[in-house]
């Protein structure tokens, strides 16, 4: 399918997108990463290490006008992960929250309409566009509602790929992901990845704070599956102009997946703490995705346990954990 394609990935030495460069890359397409490798965003060149030889990288901003406008040029698919990826700092830095998940969204779709109408773009977006979910399990049309600058921000964006698409037929696929976690996430901070930080924190002997209860139910993915789940999605006609989840399927409470990490590294203890306020505004309830709409066009099949997917994210921070931590 993606056999010497010419693709562009923004963000593409974060978490999502190096993983997926690696893949397209192996299957031989023509890979380009564009990333700006702001420390807050996760960016790092160790994601593709041993690849640069498949992988062309470019360090620049998503929101440079004339750089975008060459590298879409003549690519075929552009996977759009390029983000500001804390709803928490969304509170604090709104209007760089906005440049990055929406602004620069609109000026990527504008230059694909005047200089690559045939590109077909895909979009990671996040549950966080629900808001608070008032059912467990949630589709693709649930009601959104963000609690947070992130999520609005999201939302606006996939707005733009509807609107696009409908008016202008610039093909796109909107993914709206669960609980994201695995290797090549940063594990600076508590941020942007629960499961990767609480695996760095009992690596160290640390104790992991729970708030509230930890009752909360989660849709854990492991970072693999999400790559196929995009990776499959994407070659099917009927996925365009559409938002599909990706998650599990299945629901863990939250202080499960700590004790699954406690019992993965063998060290770190757990101490339950009351919500501190900026995060219970934006705690948004249980969530489960429902995953229907993505199995029935594709053959994709979690292949992760949570237990499988912490023990191999142990493996590679075990590894190269010093990559991660600055």
């Amino acid at each position: 399918m993606y056999k010497n394609k010419k693709i562009l990935i923004t963000g593409g030495l974060g978490f999502l997108g190096s993983n997926l460069a690696i893949r397209l890359a192996n299957d031989n397409a023509f890979v380009t990463v564009l990333d700006n490798l702001n420390p807050l965003y996760g960016g790092n060149r160790f994601n593709v290490e041993g690849f640069s030889d498949k992988i062309r990288i470019i360090i620049g901003d998503i929101r440079d006008y004339n750089l975008l406008k060459n590298e879409i040029m003549e690519v075929d698919y552009i996977f759009h992960f390029a983000a500001q990826v804390s709803y928490i700092d969304s509170l604090s830095m709104p209007f760089e929250d906005m440049d990055l998940n929406a602004k620069s969204t609109l000026m990527l779709l504008e230059l694909c309409r005047e200089y690559n109408s045939k590109v077909k773009i895909i979009f990671s977006s996040s549950r966080m566009v629900l808001g608070y979910i008032n059912k467990s399990r949630f589709d693709e049309k649930c009601a959104t509602n963000p609690l947070s600058l992130y999520g609005i921000h999201k939302l606006t964006a996939e707005k733009y790929f509807l609107m696009y698409y409908k008016d202008f037929n610039i093909e796109s696929i909107i993914y709206r992901i669960t609980n994201p976690y695995g290797p090549r996430q940063q594990i600076k901070h508590s941020k942007y990845s629960l499961p990767g930080w609480f695996i760095r924190q009992a690596m160290e002997n640390k104790t992991i704070k729970i708030f509230g209860t930890g009752n909360q139910i989660r849709d854990y993915i492991f970072v693999d599956d999400i790559i196929n789940g995009i990776y499959l999605a994407s070659q099917q006609k009927e996925a365009i102009g559409q938002i599909i989840n990706i998650g599990s399927g299945k629901s863990r409470k939250f202080k499960d997946m700590v004790n699954t990490i406690i019992n993965i590294v063998g060290k770190g203890k757990i101490e339950y703490v009351t919500w501190p306020e900026n995060y219970e505004k934006i705690e948004t309830g249980n969530s489960i995705a429902n995953i229907q709409k993505l199995k029935k066009m594709t053959t994709f099949k979690s292949q992760f346990s949570l237990e499988k997917g912490i023990e191999e994210t142990f493996k590679y921070y075990s590894k190269y954990a010093k990559y991660y931590k600055m």
